[in-house]
């Protein structure tokens, strides 16, 4: 008899699971499709945050106009983590629970290394994280799609340009966690192969602004360049005491530092301010997706803006988008994962990506650009 209850029980629970995995893979193919962004909205990084998602939504809301993919409108449901990898843990388990399609756009190494693990323990695609950090690339996995080059490629071409200028003495001002140590590695890998390394280095917390001891220990060490590797608050921050210390050197940031705002906060006193960038200029004519933004954006008016981070929202949203359409007409997890491997090369408008089976980072693109003291970026 208990062998009958005991069997009974198994197969109620079993029927139990295979409905509620039925009511799951149901879910992802009807209805709209919700991503989940956990972000900066508030604090020190927030421009960050509010710049990816604008421009994301920017696109989202044409595709939406012409009836969505397959009849399926998609939506950004975002949560503020304040650029905290713990708030941004709860997030991503507040998103994952409420069974969101894939996770999107989340901002920054520290918060995206907590949460790309809970992303592949529940098998959820975790696509375009504003980050370049080698941590979250290899090993490869089948779930993190990166849109963006890696902090290595940026960090290459910086230390290229400065050597061939004749440069070498090389400092770092580097955040105080897994994105400025990041950056440093990247720093450092590349002068290594020069048979150099940084002349001094100095951190600043995250979210702080407390920089005066990295002042004095970098501009002591009288470098020809800082690099710097944190968010446009602390970098300002930096840029601004060193020079009234008397620092006569150049700077030099990757594209996390959120180029536009960096501008904004530096006004005059940011002229001759390097910044790598991994997409094209929104500032350019040039090449046609960077019209296509553009005129997308003044399209949509609102508060929307034409900056390199809401490019990068833009164009995630664009391969997001055609990674869907080729998910077929009842598109889940799975599928929208082969959709995105099926892209294989192409050019978005002058900008080449590329995604495959074995390859999940669609761009190694990287150049320089340079704020010119009156707001404005030149590339």
């Amino acid at each position: 008899m208990t062998m009958i209850l005991n069997r009974r029980k198994f197969s109620i629970t079993t029927g139990a699971a295979m409905l509620a995995g039925f009511n799951i893979a149901r879910a992802q193919s009807e209805g709209k499709i919700i991503l989940g962004q956990s972000a900066a909205f508030t604090g020190p990084a927030a421009q960050l945050g509010i710049q990816f998602y604008k421009g994301a939504k920017v696109y989202f809301d044409q595709v939406n106009a012409q009836g969505g993919v397959g009849k399926r409108l998609i939506e950004i449901r975002n949560l503020d983590d304040g650029y905290e990898p713990d708030r941004c843990a709860e997030n991503t388990r507040k998103l994952i629970a409420d069974d969101v399609f894939a996770l999107f756009g989340y901002i920054g190494t520290p918060t995206s290394v907590v949460a790309l693990p809970q992303a592949i323990k529940a098998k959820v695609p975790f696509i375009a994280p504003f980050t370049g950090a080698m941590a979250l690339r290899d090993p490869f996995n089948k779930y993190a799609f990166h849109v963006r080059a890696s902090y290595n490629d940026e960090t290459a071409l910086i230390v290229k340009q400065l050597t061939n200028l004749g440069l070498k003495k090389i400092a770092v001002f580097y955040q105080n966690d897994a994105y400025g140590k990041a950056g440093l590695d990247g720093v450092t890998l590349a002068l290594t192969g020069l048979g150099l390394k940084p002349v001094a280095q100095a951190t600043v917390e995250r979210n702080s602004v407390d920089v005066a001891n990295a002042v004095k220990t970098l501009v002591a060490a009288g470098p020809d360049a800082i690099v710097q590797i944190s968010a446009y608050k602390s970098c300002a921050a930096f840029i601004r005491e060193a020079k009234k210390s008397g620092y006569g050197g150049t700077y030099y940031n990757v594209s996390f530092v959120g180029t536009q705002a960096l501008a904004d906060e530096l006004g005059k006193e940011g002229a001759g301010v390097v910044v790598s960038q991994v997409m094209p200029s929104p500032y350019s004519a040039a090449r046609p997706i960077a019209r296509e933004f553009v005129e997308a954006v003044k399209a949509a008016g609102k508060d929307a803006q034409a900056n390199f981070s809401s490019m990068e929202g833009y164009v995630a949203a664009k391969l997001f988008v055609e990674g869907l359409r080729r998910a077929g007409a009842k598109a889940n997890r799975e599928s929208l994962i082969t959709g995105l491997e099926s892209i294989g090369s192409q050019s978005l408008g002058g900008f080449l990506v590329s995604f495959s089976p074995s390859d999940h980072v669609a761009s190694h693109f990287v150049e320089l650009s340079m704020l010119t003291g009156d707001g404005r970026v030149r590339t």
